[in-house]
């Protein structure tokens, strides 16, 4: 991947010269392009500037962790380490200094100006480049404009709405309507479009293809409730995507889902790990990092990791995404044969293991137990390395470290088992971090059509061939729409689970006010229970507690969610100084 390591490379160059050119008025950088009247001088340069603007993309993050694997850690199905970042999010206590909800404005802004530093200028150099060249570059500058765009609407729904460079003396610009920003992403996206080519594969997927605008654009549209809009722009991906992408199977390691770890440890490296994002067809748009560039790494492993793994258990599924999970036959835990409350791990659809760490089951090489009635636990890698046939036993930190896993699991998805036998306690990694997955892809198109009432037999075979990979049963035939959506709500959560998407569904969906209202469930002490603990799952596949039976076995974290307040984060009080034409989002 050569070619991957000269775009980062050239990519840090390019963001030092430009930072260096902001510097005169840091507080203003975020609505400010640098000006220079000779950037760029050539294609060469412009082709820097881009590499620049998708670089930028990679700093956004929260705890060192890629803010993609954060999102969902705010939301009922993750939970983060309680402390004023993360809490406050979930119990409507965000301040407008929050460093999480910050950084997104302060990043996707800093993204559209570099963007904007070579689109002003790029006209001058057309001539000396050919047609296509000129034309897939501006579109995929155009690209990266409209993704941070697309981004910042959904957290902070109207926002100023730049298309060209601002200077010091017409700084202060107005939020616009997210509405006329939406409309905005839409004819961009479909005006350049085909000004990409339909993979960029050879560049490892970093750079933007046609079949990435394409469901850029109907994502755009899902989100805005313009459901043909999506399902067109949706399909006309799926069709580009032939013969290009599509869903990888899991590798064999799913054989040990629902097993324990004395029979080995589900791993996802061919999907979500460095071989992954080399060869898998998956994958139509990536956030790159590389070690070799300084500062273009992040410590994700170290901070998702358990504390055997060389980790501090950052981040971890709860209880309640646990519970979700249906059993091999297609059916809720409540309502299957199978599911049995004493084990409650087996027969379960095996993207509970493939994507979540929970007891008895091995991780980053170690039993991994919360229980502290396991004063040991095994040491894989000794037979891992090849240097002893059966595993050690080492003491229990993931049961009696202060800091252990704050729900009691773990998550496996964003974690290459590699790393941990190569990288120092520090977890630091270039493992890069997906953005557009054809899961996803597939589950917007049948979003749209179910939405629009325009079920047929593609939008059964949308979600199928999600859950045939996952070896779960297919969709029952004939479902009312009603059924249709509450299946696709499944498939989304459990699917797309920690690709940092849960936020925005809970928000859009309406559902947010009842979801992040009350408690969510918590298991730090890997407590027992019995299945009187729920009665059953609403239209949207959450569990119904039995809240008397549940308590008795599960802890719990407080969640708040004020309407008209909750649904969007406060626009930073630093813009806010900044910028006096801006005001600021209802309660805040």
């Amino acid at each position: 991947m050569k070619r991957i390591t000269y775009i980062t490379r050239v990519a840090a160059f390019t963001i030092g010269s430009m930072v260096a050119l902001n510097s005169c008025k840091p507080d203003l950088a975020s609505l400010n392009g640098p000006s220079t009247g000779t950037f760029p001088a050539n294609a060469k340069e412009a082709e820097m500037g881009l590499f620049g603007a998708y670089q930028n993309i990679s700093k956004l993050d929260a705890a060192s962790t890629p803010m993609w694997h954060v999102m969902d850690n705010i939301t009922d199905i993750g939970y983060a380490r309680p402390g004023t970042n993360y809490t406050s999010p979930i119990t409507s206590a965000i301040t407008t200094d929050n460093a999480l909800t910050n950084k997104p404005w302060q990043v996707h802004y800093q993204t559209i100006a570099r963007c904007h530093t070579v689109l002003d200028n790029l006209e001058r150099i057309k001539s000396a480049m050919t047609e296509s060249a000129y034309k897939q570059l501006d579109a995929e500058l155009r690209f990266v404009r409209a993704y941070c765009y697309s981004q910042l609407i959904e957290l902070y729904g109207a926002v100023p709405l730049l298309k060209h460079s601002v200077d010091l003396s017409n700084a202060s610009v107005p939020r616009t309507p997210k509405a006329e920003v939406e409309q905005f992403l839409l004819d961009e996206l479909t005006e350049i479009a085909d000004n990409l080519p339909i993979s960029q594969s050879a560049f490892g997927n970093v750079r933007a293809s046609r079949v990435a605008a394409y469901m850029l654009k109907a994502r755009v549209a899902l989100y805005a409730k313009k459901y043909k809009d999506a399902a067109t722009a949706a399909n006309t991906a799926l069709t580009l995507s032939t013969g290009v992408h599509d869903l990888t199977p899991f590798n064999s390691s799913i054989g040990f889902a629902g097993k324990d770890h004395t029979v080995g440890e589900p791993d996802l490296a061919n999907i979500f790990g460095h071989a992954g994002f080399k060869t898998s067809k998956e994958w139509i748009w990536v956030a790159e990092y590389n070690m070799n560039v300084p500062g273009n790494t992040h410590n994700q492993q170290y901070y998702s990791a358990s504390r055997l793994g060389k980790g501090v258990c950052y981040w971890g599924p709860t209880q309640d995404l646990i519970n979700t999970f249906q059993c091999k036959d297609g059916l809720p835990i409540t309502e299957s044969p199978y599911y049995d409350a004493t084990k409650p791990f087996e027969n379960r659809d095996p993207r509970l293991d493939m994507y979540c760490a929970r007891p008895h089951a091995r991780y980053v090489g170690y039993q991994f137990e919360p229980a502290t009635s396991f004063a040991q636990v095994k040491n894989y890698w000794p037979v891992i390395n090849g240097t002893a046939t059966t595993p050690s036993n080492v003491a229990n930190a993931d049961a009696t470290n202060a800091y252990r896993s704050f729900s009691g699991y773990l998550w496996r998805k964003p974690i290459d088992l590699a790393d941990f036998n190569s990288t120092s306690v520090s977890g630091v990694s270039d493992l890069n971090v997906g953005i557009f997955r054809f899961a996803e892809l597939l589950l917007i198109y049948a979003e749209a059509k179910i939405e629009d009432n325009d079920i047929d037999n593609t939008v059964y075979e949308a979600i199928n061939r999600v859950r045939r990979r996952a070896q779960m049963p297919e969709l029952p035939t004939a479902l009312t729409q009603a059924e249709m959506r509450k299946a696709l709500r499944y498939e989304r959560k459990v699917e797309l689970a920690n690709d940092g998407l849960r936020w925005y569904d809970l928000r859009r969906w309406g559902i947010a006010k009842t979801v992040m209202n009350g408690v969510i469930y918590l298991n730090r002490d890997a407590k027992a229970w019995t299945k009187d603990i729920i009665t059953g799952f609403d239209e949207s596949y959450t569990p119904i507690y039995n809240h008397t039976e549940a308590i008795k076995y599960f802890t719990t974290q407080q969640v708040v969610f004020k309407e008209k307040k909750d649904e969007l984060w406060p626009i930073p009080k630093s813009e806010m100084d900044a910028n006096k034409q801006l005001k600021q989002n209802d309660g805040y």
